[in-house]
């Protein structure tokens, strides 16, 4: 009965400490491909990133679907796209290509990642 007490607390703490993208976490992700998009942050060194799986996510919501969240539900704040490359690697995802775009209106990095296997 001990061991079942315990294995059940691991599994709860194991998931409850899971970092997530729209209430799923990183590691359940079911798709091949992920793309992750780093803009700046106004006054501040730090990048947002949010992540883009194909999830549907509502237009109006106070809610960020895209966002990764720590255990606690916070956005993950990142120093610079390395960091969230190391972040997703660190989590599963082998990085695939880069590009952006640097207009008026989007200035933003986007890492195209593919989940291993």
């Amino acid at each position: 009965m001990k061991k079942l007490l315990i294995l059940s607390l691991i599994s709860f703490s194991a998931f409850a400490f899971a970092q997530t993208v729209n209430d799923v976490p990183l590691k359940d992700i079911d798709v091949d491909y992920v793309q992750i998009i780093g803009t700046g942050r106004s006054l501040s060194t730090k990048v947002n990133v949010e992540i883009d799986f194909g999830q549907e996510t509502k237009s109006i919501s106070f809610k960020n679907g895209t966002s990764i969240k720590d255990e606690k539900g916070r956005n993950i704040k990142f120093n610079s796209m390395m960091d969230a490359l190391n972040f997703m690697s660190a989590n599963g995802y082998a990085f695939q290509f880069a590009y952006t775009t640097n207009d008026e209106k989007d200035r933003s990095i986007y890492y195209i990642l593919k989940k291993n296997k």
